[in-house]
C-alpha cells in the first residue's frame, strides 16, 4: 500500500504537510510518496532523519485557490495535484491526499483518474460530529451541483458502503435531506429520489430536516452538491461563531474566568470534537481511486489523520465494493 501526499497543497505547505507525513510513517510505518519540489522536500526530511523513509516524487508547480480548476490542470501538467492523480491512475499509489484547491482536486479525480464504471457522478463526502454516535457522513457537498434523482440514489449506496466499511456501522441508516420529514416533501428531484433510495437495498429511513443533521439519528445524509456545500459552510460558520461567543462569555469578568478554568478540560474535549483536524478529510466517492481532501487550513494533525483515513479506505476495499454494487 502506497499513499501519495500533495506537499504543496494548503495554507501551511510544505512544512506542516511534511510533518504530518512523517508522523504517519512513524506511527504506522506506511509507505508514502510526497509530491512536490525535490530539493525543498529533501531538506525538510533530512532535518528529521527521514530521507530514506519517504519517497519524493518531483513536481514543481502548485495550483492556487484562485485558478480555474480545469484550465489550471491543463496548463500545469507538472502541478502536484496533476502528478499525484497520475500516480493513482498509473497504479503507482493507491491513494492521494491533498489540502489544495478543491475544484482542481475534484477535476483531477474525474479527468485523470476517471469514474468507477456505472457511477454517473462523484460525491464529496465529509464526516460531521454528532451529539451521539460516531458522526454523520454528508454527501454531496460540492462535486456535482445539479444532481438528478438517480445520482442521489447512488450517493446513498456509496455512502452506505463507506459507513459500513470505514466507520464500522452495521446496516447504516441513510436519510435524504429535505424540507420536511414526510414522504412527498421537497422539490421534484428529492421526490423522485425517495422511491429510488427506498428500493436500492440499503437501510433508507426516509427524509430528514437539516436541523436534525447533527443529532446522530442517522449515519448517512444524501443531498445535491449545491445544498450540501451551502450547509457545510453554514455549519463551519455557526461552529466558529459559537466558540467565539463562548470565549467572550468566559473572559467577561473574573467569575466567568474562574468558571472557564474549572470547565477547561470539558471545553477542550468539546473543541476537539468539532475540530476538522481530528476527522481527516472528505472522500471523493465514485472515482476509480482513493482521493482524500483535507481542509485548506490543515496542519500536521489533519494531514496525518487524512493519511490514516486513506489507509483504512484502501484496507477495507471500498472501491471494489462500490464497483461491484454500481455494476448491478
Amino acid at each position: 500500500m502506497r499513499i501519495a501526499v500533495d506537499a504543496l497543497g494548503g495554507d501551511h505547505a510544505p512544512g506542516e504537510i511534511v510533518t504530518g507525513a512523517i508522523a504517519a510513517v512513524r506511527e504506522r510505518g506506511l509507505a508514502l510518496s510526497l509530491v512536490g519540489p525535490e530539493n525543498r522536500l529533501r531538506a525538510l526530511l533530512s532535518q528529521e532523519g527521514m530521507s530514506a523513509a519517504i519517497e519524493i516524487v518531483p513536481a514543481d508547480e502548485a495550483i492556487s485557490n484562485d485558478e480555474a480548476p480545469v484550465i489550471a490542470l491543463r496548463r500545469k501538467p507538472n502541478s502536484t495535484l496533476a502528478v499525484g492523480a497520475k500516480l493513482v491512475r498509473d497504479g503507482k499509489a493507491e491513494a492521494f491526499v491533498t489540502a489544495g484547491n478543491t475544484g482542481a482536486f475534484m477535476a483531477a479525480g474525474l479527468l485523470i483518474v476517471g469514474r468507477i464504471p456505472h457511477v454517473d457522478r462523484p460525491a464529496l463526502a465529509p464526516l460531521f460530529p454528532t451529539v451521539k454516535g460516531s458522526g454523520v457522513l454528508l454527501l454531496d457537498v460540492g462535486a456535482t451541483m445539479d444532481a438528478k434523482a438517480e445520482n442521489l440514489a447512488q450517493y446513498g449506496m456509496m455512502g452506505s458502503i463507506y459507513a459500513e466499511r470505514v466507520l464500522g456501522k452495521v446496516r447504516p441508516r441513510v436519510a435524504l435531506l429535505n424540507v420536511g420529514s414526510e414522504e412527498g416533501k421537497g422539490n421534484q428531484v428529492t421526490k423522485d429520489a425517495f422511491p429510488l433510495l427506498g428500493n436500492s437495498g440499503i437501510n433508507f429511513v426516509g427524509n430528514m430536516e437539516a436541523r436534525n443533521l447533527l443529532s446522530g439519528e442517522v449515519d448517512v445524509v444524501v443531498c445535491d452538491g449545491f445544498t450540501g456545500n451551502v450547509l457545510l459552510k453554514m455549519i463551519e460558520g455557526v461552529t466558529g461563531t459559537m466558540f467565539e461567543l463562548m470565549r467572550e462569555a468566559f473572559t467577561a469578568d473574573y467569575r466567568s474566568k474562574a468558571g472557564a478554568f474549572l470547565l477547561r478540560p470539558k471545553l477542550r474535549q468539546l473543541k476537539r470534537r468539532f475540530d476538522y483536524a481530528e476527522h481527516g478529510g472528505a472522500m471523493l466517492l465514485g472515482i476509480n481511486g482513493v482521493f482524500v481532501k483535507c481542509h485548506g487550513s490543515s496542519k500536521a494533525l489533519a494531514i496525518k489523520n487524512g493519511i490514516f483515513q486513506a489507509e483504512k479506505f484502501i484496507s477495507q476495499e471500498v472501491i471494489k465494493k462500490i464497483t461491484g454494487l454500481a455494476s448491478k
